[in-house]
């Protein structure tokens, strides 16, 4: 960016009160303030003093409109697929030599628009970068509300808040940008209107558009705009089922054929991809045909390895407990880390 940015201190957002700034240029004289410059001319006629002449020229302090946000955070914003209400913080801050309201708008810049959404924007009135509950009830708002101005600058602290879709996968970056347009301070609770430079030099107050470009944002259009990331840490999981025959009522052991009265185990296994976010709370849910019974004399093991081996006595088995009666083997499995493999396997035969 060729902006001229800095990391400013947040502030209570009802109060709007500063706590620490370091603007890139100190806003000076309010606007519409008066300046008057007084002269005094004396003189002697034949070496008698005379009455002196005094004149004076007044000039009224134009608006000069300059507005910053940054992104408070270091990082991008760790979300899971489906994750509601995910916040990235922004300061928002005046740099105006006048009190303004600022209309705020948060926009996706970079992602699939598909599986982010739903944004707004909260007051953080404690500056501490969390949406507490009390924030989240007050509301999201449309803009700052007569932001004043200081000889530092006045920073208001903001969070915004993005659902996360379910189909987002692991490893994908949302760009959100938040900007800022400056408007005439309207009055509490009205925003008044979009600030524009003046056209020619008046004896009232002109405006002047002082302020940087920004992310998605020209320089001196009255606005300014950074941008913030989330990235998504998923699971990557992979559902495998297989079976083999065990034995049969004919060959035994010995190169079994799946015939009426034969053993058959299932293996359900689950892998989750390297470089993944760890998979927790895994339920296993299996509808076993109606051509089968359940063998409950082997049982269910979960937590088995990839070759569906080495797992622990569990899980359950519902008869008639299943979609259109099915009979029902579930399980639970451990968290899958990135890289491993579980598995849950039993015994049918068939009928």
């Amino acid at each position: 960016m060729t902006s001229t940015k800095q990391l400013l201190g947040a502030v209570s957002a009802l109060a709007l009160v500063a706590m620490t700034s370091a603007p890139a240029m100190a806003q000076g004289t309010s606007a519409g303030s008066t300046i008057t410059n007084n002269v005094s001319v004396t003189y002697n006629v034949g070496g008698v003093p005379q009455n002196a002449q005094t004149d004076s020229e007044s000039f009224t302090v134009d608006q000069r409109v300059n507005v910053n946000v940054t992104f408070a955070g270091t990082a991008a914003t760790s979300v899971a697929p489906g994750q509601p209400n995910r916040a990235i913080a922004f300061d928002v801050t005046n740099l105006s030599n006048s009190s303004v309201d600022l209309e705020l708008t948060a926009a996706l810049r970079n992602g699939n628009a598909a599986n982010i959404g739903n944004f707004r924007v909260y007051l953080d009135t404690n500056g501490d970068r969390v949406l507490s509950a009390a924030e989240e009830a007050n509301g999201p708002i449309p803009f700052l509300d007569e932001v004043g101005s200081s000889a530092t600058g006045v920073t208001v602290a903001v969070i915004v808040l993005a659902d996360i879709g379910l189909n987002a996968v692991n490893a994908d970056t949302f760009d959100v940008t938040l900007t800022a347009n400056a408007h005439a301070a309207g009055g509490a609770g009205s925003m008044g209107t979009e600030l524009v430079e003046s056209a020619s030099n008046s004896a009232g107050i002109d405006t002047v558009l002082f302020d940087g470009l920004g992310d998605t944002d020209l320089a001196r259009d009255g606005a300014f705009s950074d941008t913030g990331s989330y990235s998504v840490a998923g699971a990557v999981v992979t559902v495998t089922k297989s079976s083999r025959v065990v034995s049969d009522p004919v060959n035994g052991l010995t190169n079994p054929k799946a015939i009426p009265g034969a053993t058959v185990e299932y293996c359900v296994t689950v892998a989750n991809a390297a470089g993944a976010a760890t998979a927790t709370d895994v339920d296993v849910t299996d509808d076993l045909p109606t051509d089968v019974t359940y063998d409950a004399t082997f049982g269910i093991f979960v937590n088995g390895d990839a070759g569906c081996a080495n797992g622990t006595s569990g899980g359950n088995f519902a008869a008639g407990g299943g979609t259109a009666g099915a009979d029902r083997v579930t399980g639970d499995l451990s968290d899958i880390a990135a890289g491993q493999t579980r598995s849950l396997y039993f015994q049918v035969t068939i009928d």
